[in-house]
């Protein structure tokens, strides 16, 4: 888990219902911690649960074959790209 105490220079506002605020502090007494470490550590816990998905993906090894074979193999011609990137752009400078 990311350290909750390492280095923090950031700040965030958060506005809240009065409810709200005493669920997260009943929370955080009951887990003998400052309202601020207790919502940044259960933040960063959930935050860091959410993100694996989006950053490590778990493939099968028939699918990793694939993807591998496909990044070996050569690149395929595209006669209509090549024609694209000879013509000229809108960008270029006029002659």
């Amino acid at each position: 888990m990311v350290e909750a105490r390492h280095e923090r220079t950031e700040t965030l506002d958060l506005r809240l219902s009065e409810s709200a605020k005493q669920t997260l502090q009943a929370a955080a007494t009951a887990a003998r911690k400052s309202l601020g470490d207790f919502v940044l550590e259960t933040a960063l816990r959930e935050a860091e649960a959410r993100l694996p998905d989006r950053t490590v993906f778990h493939v099968d090894t028939v699918r990793w074959e694939a993807l591998v074979a496909a990044l070996d193999a050569p690149p395929r011609r595209h006669p209509r790209l090549e024609r694209l990137f000879r013509e000229p752009s809108v960008f270029d400078p006029k002659p």
